[in-house]
């Protein structure tokens, strides 16, 4: 399983980024995708996330600015970013909730980051 994800860029306060998420591999089911992002000096961070039903869920930090989808497929997962302020500067991870073939059962995975710089 991989979960590829691109979109990063650097970007002037109060623009606009989309980061994308695809999760590839023999995958019997997704329940959840999502976002996290690590800033510098700091800890990771959760974002946003959406399960298989659809239901969302985002940081208090990025409500309002940040909108988490996913497509048909169910194996790609957007972030829509707007609004961006430096606070936002971090490398995102895309996590994912599966199951994947071979494997006992669901848990975690992770890929690797994309850098957002946004610039004052």
């Amino acid at each position: 399983v991989q979960l590829q994800a691109s979109g990063g860029s650097l970007v002037q306060a109060g623009g606009s980024l989309r980061l994308n998420c695809v999760a590839s591999g023999s995958i019997f089911v997704i329940n959840s995708l999502g976002w996290y992002r690590q800033a510098p000096g700091k800890e990771r961070e959760f974002v946003a996330s959406i399960t298989r039903g659809g239901t969302t869920r985002y940081a208090d930090s990025v409500k309002g600015r940040f909108t988490v989808s996913r497509d048909s497929t169910k194996k790609t997962v957007a972030l829509q970013m707007n609004s961006l302020n430096s606070e936002d500067t971090a490398v995102y991870y895309c996590n994912a909730d599966l199951w994947a073939a071979g494997t006992p059962g669901a848990r975690d995975y992770w890929g690797r980051g994309t850098l957002v710089t946004v610039s004052s």
